[in-house]
């Protein structure tokens, strides 16, 4: 078989290996985000429109918290594996840095949270059991991050998903137990919220021992390096998420200091139009960012634009199909399964669904930059976006906060959709902005530590 036909193969079958992947992660992510819905839509309907509220105040808090804090290890878990192994080093995969960097995150967070308890028992209503399930699922959280970027890097999608499926059934559990009459109230249903993670911590240990047998005879990579590379990618991502969920979840905890849980807990469930679709669309980022790094690191740009074409028409495709059934059916299916305290406009739901398509267009473009190496330009862009969406939230000019965020939240992320697609056109820098293709894997190890980044300068 010549060069060319082993090549093509080689192409051909890793594609597969995408798709395949991607399908599979599709499933457990899809029923995680189903269960989700159901566990919000369960919640209204049980809990008074304030208590609902606060319980979205929670969940809008801790997910802000834990995609800054630990979704940047993940992709740096991702990325770097996936980049080793395209190259050829399958051992050693550096875990010990990107532990300390999540441990850090995590005391991070637990010193501040302690030294901020009044104020953050005053985001949930003066509850000190949400507080509670606050700091308790934000460091259970540490553990199903670092596993899913662990599982990621090694495209093991099945166990990826099942994580995720594991714990959102866990969680679902809670509301159902106060349905069947086992237990009451808001603090029975948010319980749920925190025992949803502590299935991670079965999990990693698990997984750094397979890691263990596996590699037990590869060369040891410097630690310092390692935290000193990984800190800089990581710090990027932290940025991007930050962006991610200020767009998410400012809407939210913006409508309740100007207008009050009830409000807050519509803003949220409107935009459940979003999160329901974001969530099942991390299994195509899960298996994006390596991919993508793989085909970077070893084929070029022509598969990797393809890779983004396809991506981006099925968002197309799948957002268009959104917006139609908000317009025809929208309010009845919110009544449905948000109850009719809040009156929900068809035109305003069929934005937030234009706006959703916008929003996975943008994540598709971003898991591009931090394949070629510009999450810096990326965390500038998703900032800038997040701010001017935020400002927008607290000027006056649309009386209602519920409308104000059906209007603002498709604007931003059409704006944030354009920006990066520019920075995705842009063609990869020469000046050591990306390690080159063509580099050996002892190179590569030895010059970047064992982790394949590559930020702006």
């Amino acid at each position: 078989m010549s060069g060319h036909s082993r090549e093509a193969e080689s192409s051909s079958q890793g594609q597969q290996q995408y798709v395949s992947g991607a399908r599979v992660l599709a499933i457990g992510v899809g029923a995680t985000g189903l269960l989700t819905f159901v566990y919000f839509a369960l919640s209204s309907h049980l809990l008074s429109a304030s208590d609902y509220g606060e319980l979205t105040v929670l969940w809008a808090a801790l997910f802000i918290v834990i995609s800054v804090i630990y979704r940047p290890i993940e992709q740096l878990l991702s990325r770097s594996i996936a980049d080793r192994r395209a190259r050829g080093a399958a051992g050693n995969h550096p875990l010990r840095g990107p532990i300390l960097i999540q441990f850090g995150f995590a005391l991070a967070f637990l010193a501040v949270a302690l030294a901020l308890r009044p104020q953050i028992k005053s985001l949930f209503g003066g509850s000190e059991a949400l507080y509670l399930v606050f700091v308790g699922a934000t460091l259970a959280y540490a553990a199903s991050y670092f596993a899913r970027g662990y599982f990621a890097g090694h495209q093991w999608f099945v166990l990826y998903g099942g994580l995720m499926l594991f714990e959102s059934s866990a969680r679902v559990c809670f509301p159902l137990a106060v349905v069947v009459g086992i237990s009451s109230g808001q603090d029975a249903i948010a319980l749920g919220i925190f025992a949803a993670p502590l299935a991670s911590l079965l999990v990693v240990p698990w997984a750094i021992a397979r890691h263990t047998r596996l590699d037990h005879d590869a060369p040891t990579v410097e630690v310092s390096s390692i935290v000193g590379t990984g800190v800089g990618f990581a710090g990027a991502v932290a940025v991007i998420q930050l962006g991610e969920q200020t767009l998410l979840n400012a809407g939210v905890l913006v409508a309740d200091s100007v207008a009050g849980p009830a409000t807050a807990g519509a803003v949220f469930s409107v935009l459940l139009i979003t999160r329901a679709p974001l969530q099942l669309f991390q299994s195509i980022q899960t298996t994006l960012l390596p991919h993508l790094t793989g085909l970077e690191a070893t084929k070029g740009g022509e598969e990797f634009s393809h890779a983004i074409k396809i991506t981006v028409r099925a968002i197309a495709i799948f957002a268009g199909i959104s917006a139609l059934v908000m317009l025809l059916i929208g309010p009845s299916l919110m009544q449905l399964f948000f109850g009719d305290d809040t009156t929900f406009g068809r035109w305003g739901l069929a934005a937030v669904a234009v706006g959703m398509g916008f929003h996975l267009a943008a994540g598709t473009l971003n898991q591009a930059a931090l394949a070629r190496g510009r999450a810096t330009a990326a965390g500038i862009i998703w900032m800038l976006v997040a701010l001017a969406f935020v400002g927008w939230m607290f000027v006056p000019l649309v009386s209602s906060a519920l409308l104000r965020a059906e209007l603002g939240y498709p604007a931003a992320t059409a704006i944030l959709c354009a920006l990066l697609y520019i920075l995705y056109r842009q063609a990869p820098r020469a000046d050591g902005d990306l390690v080159p293709a063509r580099r050996s894997v002892e190179d590569v190890i030895e010059g970047s530590g064992g982790i394949i980044l590559a930020e702006d300068r």
